[in-house]
């Protein structure tokens, strides 16, 4: 008989360690300790390309609150990861934190109660309060360098907050493979990718109308944007012909009356066909302003005519290009009406235009209004409506549009050929689900306009450019004064530079350094060549690069995965991944996305007290990639439930003596196999059928699949085979039927862990430490194990036979049940009826079925389908005597 062949990573001589009372409390902060301190999850840099699976997990902006979306996504990505690496791939699964931008300078301000002031000096050892105000506007003002500095601080502290979560969580993440988007790799790395850009012609400036959150004084992109539904109001409002006749417009805005610069109508729209090439004047302020035909004009919207300003939204923009026509921008980027009075108003329009100077635009509106009225230019009161506005996805106010030199990146907003090229990059990738690809496409062939990456921000990569002035003091645009890449990372704002003295910063004929950073997406978009160790670390970087999987959720693939697919066009002329795992939002119970806004997100912290890491993951890995899941706690006590019986199970399954000298692997030849009973067989060939779904399912990245095929299986082991074979383990059929229960007990519990293994890493590794060594998620993934079909008494194994006998012993308890007996109550005799196919399976396994229901007789006869009938019982155990 051929020897037991051993697990891969364990003596054969290893004695199980199972405890009294197995438990999943504690089991994170055990493991999680030494998983670190064993590198279960080390990246080995001696490999090749082929070996690699590489992740560009998403970095969280570490400033942000914690919520469960953090532990449903994440999750997902370790899943994967850890399949991979059962698989024999070299993982390469790093974590960085997003700890750049706006979000961290709201946080700092709101936390040390400070806001800065680029224009104040540094002071060396500034201390914030130690109770920040309440009122914003009684925050302390500081130095730039000041402010920056806290930044640091209080991302680093909130970087260890979530590094806590996520090793809780079980995350296999590498722990020195982390980066920060704001310290100096990444700000080198990102201000090399801006220059090579520059360099390429792909990162230009320009003086361009520019969306504006008036909050906080910057510039935003088209791809953060957020419509939302705001109450307004349409005024009727008369312009004047020079034959007196009045036409009249209707807008949201009167406001901006002072910046008209002409009226537009479609051109088939027969009202306004003669006015087309004339001028009319603009009421209050008297300025001519042509009638220009237009098709984005709608004849059934208001009047039909038009007024366009520059600028009251991106459709003046349009207008504005398209029509050539002049600039008359009064807004500035405060939110108020600029103060001096535009040369365009005169006469009695400056008293008019006086009136406003210095408002904000709500009061100034209030005030044009009123002036309508007095002059008879309003015609009726204004209607109420309501109407979608342009807001910053982080912002508190409307948006302007304001004029103001920015950067920007070309991709593809102006480039037909371009676009359609990042359309075919996006086609190198596999989205997981495949119908997301299309919301990217919809969202490359949507733009209008090229990447606008400068921010008029503090804590943030800056710009790597200065401007030599000019003897008046002006700056001179068109020849940058650029660093040496040995130089970088540079701060322009407080380097002088290269070539000049501090003393020249804004002095005439010295320099001025760009005082802007680029957007956080900018420096995000660079995640696998910060990470990857591009322009640093090329032997790294041709080991993970293009990176096998980007992980991230559905609402950021017009901004995250957009702009990354820019930068590695750019920079690689490739897609910077393979494959792009889609997550779906968390809803709360009555289906509504969770946010803070709404009041109804769920702090991870007390979930992960509540009912452990692998309950939350079973929740989380339930979930298809791409589907919006509910937060259901019934679900988190399903995981949890599941956890706590493999525990059980695996107990009861080693204290009846299986071991992993047990353990089934290899092959056998006719004769010599252990596995001698057909339900022992039946088992193992279901494990073996369940084991090629469940790598079909990962293969395409179906893990909720793989996890449902194995948690069906596992219930059917416990509930169905561990019942019907006790007396068997037990030794009562003699030797042999021991041995073969035992290795059929031995070889699915240990393939049972590492298909739980990704799923729920805690309690799965904790078994694994009773009876092997090592740890298994470094063991691989378990092959299809199928017993050799030969000689009499073996079997490849019917995959339906345990079903089957399960389910006549179910009819059996069901029946002692019934009667209000126990279930170790004798049945003297029972008949099972069954379609011919499952008899033979009940015949096969009636010596099991007998032993597990204390059966004395068992008849089978041939049914239309599966009935247990004719149950007689013995009778009922006499009390005893007192």
């Amino acid at each position: 008989m051929a020897d037991h062949i051993p697990g891969t990573d364990t003596p054969a001589t290893t004695s199980s360690n199972v405890p009294e009372k197995p438990a999943l409390e504690g089991l994170e902060a055990v493991l999680s300790k030494r998983w670190r301190e064993e590198g279960t999850y080390k990246f080995d840099r001696n490999t090749s390309r082929e070996q690699v699976y590489s992740i560009d997990t998403p970095p969280p902006t570490a400033s942000g609150s914690l919520h469960v979306g953090h532990m449903f996504s994440y999750t997902q990505t370790d899943v994967l990861a850890r399949y991979q690496r059962m698989r024999g791939k070299n993982v390469f699964y790093p974590m960085g934190w997003d700890d750049n931008g706006l979000p961290t300078e709201r946080r700092v301000q709101n936390y040390y109660g400070v806001r800065c002031d680029p224009k104040l000096p540094y002071e060396a050892g500034f201390t914030p309060p130690a109770q920040p105000a309440k009122n914003e506007r009684d925050f302390i003002q500081i130095s730039r360098r000041n402010f920056i500095e806290l930044c640091e601080v209080l991302a680093v502290e909130d970087e260890k907050v979530f590094e806590d979560l996520f090793s809780t969580l079980g995350l296999s993440v590498d722990w020195e493979l982390t980066y920060r988007t704001i310290d100096d790799a990444s700000r080198a790395v990102s201000q090399r990718a801006f220059l090579a850009n520059l360099a390429a012609g792909d990162a230009y400036m320009a003086e361009a109308p520019t969306l504006w959150d008036v909050t906080f004084r910057t510039a935003v992109a088209q791809a953060e944007l957020e419509d939302r539904e705001r109450p307004g109001a349409f005024h009727r409002v008369a312009f004047h012909r020079h034959d007196g006749e009045k036409v009249f417009i209707e807008t949201t805005r009167p406001e901006l009356i002072p910046a008209c610069v002409a009226l537009v109508a479609h051109p088939d729209d027969e009202r306004y066909q003669p006015l087309f090439g004339t001028t009319v004047t603009s009421p209050l302020y008297g300025v001519e302003v042509e009638v220009k035909a237009h098709p984005l004009a709608k004849p059934d919207k208001g009047s039909g005519l038009v007024m366009v300003c520059t600028f009251g939204d991106l459709t003046d923009v349009t207008w504005w290009r398209e029509l050539q026509l002049p600039t008359r921008a009064i807004v500035g980027r405060d939110g108020r009406i600029l103060a001096d009075t535009p040369a365009w108003v005169k006469g009695d329009g400056v008293a008019h235009y006086e009136a406003l100077a210095g408002k904000t635009t709500f009061s100034a509106k209030e005030t044009v209004v009123a002036q309508l009225r007095d002059s008879g230019d309003l015609d009726g009161e204004p209607k109420p409506i309501t109407h979608t506005v342009n807001f910053y996805e982080k912002g508190d106010k409307p948006l302007e549009v304001v004029t103001s030199r920015q950067w920007y990146l070309r991709n593809g907003g102006r480039d037909a050929d371009r676009r359609e090229r990042l359309i075919g990059r996006g086609k190198e990738v596999a989205f997981h689900p495949a119908f997301m690809r299309s919301r990217y496409e919809n969202w490359v062939q949507g733009l209008n306009g090229d990447w606008l990456v400068s921010r008029q921000r503090f804590f943030g990569v800056p710009i790597p450019v200065w401007y030599p002035l000019d003897t008046a003091g002006n700056p001179d645009y068109e020849q940058p004064i650029l660093p040496t890449d040995q130089a970088l990372p540079v701060d322009p704002a407080a380097e002088p530079a290269p070539g000049y003295e501090e003393a020249q910063r804004d002095q005439p004929g010295g320099f001025t350094g760009d005082a802007d950073v680029l957007d956080t997406w900018a420096t995000s978009s660079l995640t696998p060549q910060i990470v990857g160790g591009w322009s640093r670390d090329e032997d790294l970087f041709a080991k993970v690069f293009p990176f096998d999987l980007r992980p991230q959720g559905h609402d950021i693939i017009r901004t995250w995965l957009f702009s990354s697919v820019v930068r590695a066009d750019a920079l690689q002329g490739v897609a910077a991944w393979k494959h792009a795992a889609i997550s779906g939002w968390i809803l709360d119970p009555d289906r509504k996305k969770m946010s803070k806004s709404k009041g109804n997100v769920v702090v991870p912290t007390d979930v992960l007290k509540d009912f452990g890491s692998d309950a939350v993951r079973y929740w989380a890995a339930s979930a298809k990639l791409g589907a919006d899941t509910a937060y259901e706690i019934g679900q988190m006590k399903i995981g949890r439930r599941l956890a706590i019986k493999l525990l059980n199970a695996s107990k009861f399954v080693l204290n009846l003596g299986a071991t992993e000298a047990s353990v089934l692997t290899g092959t056998w030849a006719a004769g010599d196999h252990p596995v001698s009973n057909p339900l022992d067989a039946a088992l193992l060939a279901q494990l073996a059928d369940v084991v090629d779904q469940a790598t079909s399912a990962f293969e395409t990245y179906d893990y909720a699949r793989a996890l449902q095929l194995t948690e069906t299986f596992f219930w059917s082991f416990t509930d169905d085979y561990v019942e019907l074979i006790k007396d068997r383990a037990y030794g009562a059929a003699g030797d042999v039927e021991q041995a073969s229960v035992l290795a059929a007990l031995a070889t699915t519990l240990e393939a049972l862990l590492r298909l739980f293994a990704p799923f729920i890493p805690f309690a799965t590794d904790e078994v694994w430490s009773w009876w092997r060594k090592g740890s298994v998620h470094r063991a691989p993934w378990p092959a299809a194990y199928r017993p050799a079909t030969g000689a009499a008494g073996e079997s490849a194994g019917d995959i339906t036979m345990l079903a089957t006998v399960g389910a006549a012993l179910s009819g059996i308890r069901k029946a002692k049940s019934e009667a209000k007996v126990k279930q170790r109550t004798e049945v003297l005799s029972a008949t099972i009826g069954a379609p011919a196919g499952a008899l033979a399976r009940l015949q096969a396994g009636i010596g099991d079925l007998k032993a597990a229901g204390n059966v004395r007789e068992l008849t089978l006869i041939e049914g239309a389908e599966l009935s247990v009938d004719a149950v007689v019982l013995a009778p009922a155990e006499e009390p005893a005597q007192a």
